[in-house]
């Protein structure tokens, strides 16, 4: 299958990216959180702001839904088809995040949520926010620490493996711990950071959990057996109502 020469992602890797963001848009707090975004931009009505590796296109049509003239932005032409049908009300282009298609200053708003852990440069990506950003503008970072996901488990071990090895695959797998200071170094003002907490204890979790397992097995971290003995277990949990898995998510903002 063609691989998509911005994301390297096939088609069909892309449709299972999605059943994820999926999966995320309806764990605990989600809504909650996406909406604490959208008060940190601030937007005043038809305001101009753009939701950059904007995915299947929630956020975009959220924020549409609240007045805003949203445009979502992402290198996936798949995905952008998948979000213009879903969410006619918004609007969708194809484009990265180093090079947005809007002109000096053209924004009041920039988002962005599980985005800059898969750029190999998030500090260029901030420096083309701020190019596209209006003074005065706001802008809202969203991610998680890949190295941070809490689970419980009878080998704990194990489960660091899993987790430490999980993250080494992500390009920028701890780039929430910087993004403060890259905002301070590229001009930004009146930053903040917030931490808010998805706890998950049933069954919604496993096929992140195996995720976390096959990529781990993949890398070599771990053996078949381990891999396969860890996710029986995290699937007992689940079954027994035992399972526990606590995952932060990290929201910075600034000001242009």
């Amino acid at each position: 299958m063609t691989k998509n020469q911005t994301t390297g992602r096939t088609g069909e890797e892309t449709d299972a990216l999605i059943a994820l963001l999926d999966l995320a848009d309806h764990l605990p707090g989600a809504a909650e959180l996406r909406a604490r975004s959208y008060e940190l931009l601030g937007l005043a009505p038809r305001a101009a702001v753009a939701d950059v590796g904007c995915g299947s296109g929630r956020a975009a049509a959220e924020l549409a839904g609240l007045g805003a003239r949203a445009i979502g932005v992402d290198p996936d032409e798949r995905m952008i088809g998948v979000a213009a049908g879903r969410w006619p009300a918004a609007e969708f282009r194809v484009a990265e995040a180093y090079a947005l298609p809007f002109a000096d200053g053209e924004l009041h708003g920039y988002r962005a949520e599980k985005v800059y852990h898969v750029l190999d440069d998030p500090a260029r990506a901030v420096a083309e926010a701020r190019r596209v950003l209006a003074p005065g503008g706001r802008i809202v970072l969203l991610g998680q620490d890949w190295d941070t996901i809490v689970i419980d488990s009878g080998d704990a071990a194990l489960t660091r493996r899993i987790v430490h090895a999980r993250a080494d695959l992500v390009r920028s797998p701890r780039v929430v711990r910087r993004t403060r200071n890259l905002l301070l170094d590229a001009g930004f003002t009146d930053v903040t950071v917030e931490v808010h907490t998805s706890v998950v204890t049933d069954a919604t979790m496993v096929p992140v959990l195996a995720d976390l397992a096959g990529k781990a097995r993949s890398a070599g971290a771990v053996g078949a057996a381990e891999a396969e003995g860890w996710l029986a277990e995290q699937r007992e949990r689940a079954r027994a109502g035992r399972l526990f898995l606590a995952l932060p998510l990290f929201v910075t903002a600034a000001t242009r």
